[in-house]
């Protein structure tokens, strides 16, 4: 039988080789439909350009809001038990998804699930880490537990991944 540790390893493991297949995935897709559209007009710009734009920022801090060094240091709280931090954690995750829901609308499909993926990735991490823990530990010793995860394994977020495929469709709407 694994581990604590080495069950932590091989679900973010498994979760980052997903992200990677799926953003290899994405980048040969928007290759593929790159060459099928037609190219505009010399100075011509859509009118929802500015729109897509602001979505595509949007989701970027999106992603790097919910990215758990971030999200931890922002909701640390200390006497909260190990139980309370969780749902404190998947609660901020949840609020920040939903009050940027909108965005999809604007963005390609492969971008939204991107932004999707990364949520769930981290939900995740956050409740199997927590789901090892004892019932007496704090909130602080899940925090620490998340955060020696990450650092033990800066690949295992997907968060770089989805900042760099957000920034570069963004680019190509100014191109």
């Amino acid at each position: 039988m694994l581990s604590t540790n080495e069950m932590i390893i091989s679900i973010v493991f498994a979760v980052s080789l997903a992200g990677i297949l799926a953003y290899v995935f994405w980048i040969q897709r928007k290759q593929a439909k790159a060459g099928l559209t037609t190219a505009r007009p010399e100075g011509a710009a859509p009118a929802s350009t500015p729109l897509k734009l602001q979505a595509y920022e949007r989701l970027i801090l999106l992603a790097d809001r919910i990215a758990l060094p971030n999200l931890i240091s922002r909701c640390n709280q200390p006497g909260l038990n190990v139980r309370e931090m969780q749902n404190l954690l998947v609660q901020t995750i949840r609020q920040e998804f939903d009050h940027n829901i909108t965005q999809q609308i604007y963005v390609s499909p492969e971008a939204w699930d991107a932004i999707r993926n990364l949520k769930e990735q981290n939900l995740l991490v956050i409740n199997q880490v927590a789901s090892y823990l004892p019932e007496t530990a704090s909130g602080q010793d899940l925090n620490k537990s998340l955060l020696e995860m990450v650092m033990q394994n800066p690949k295992a977020s997907l968060h770089h991944i989805v900042s760099d495929a957000l920034s570069f469709e963004a680019k190509k709407i100014l191109s």
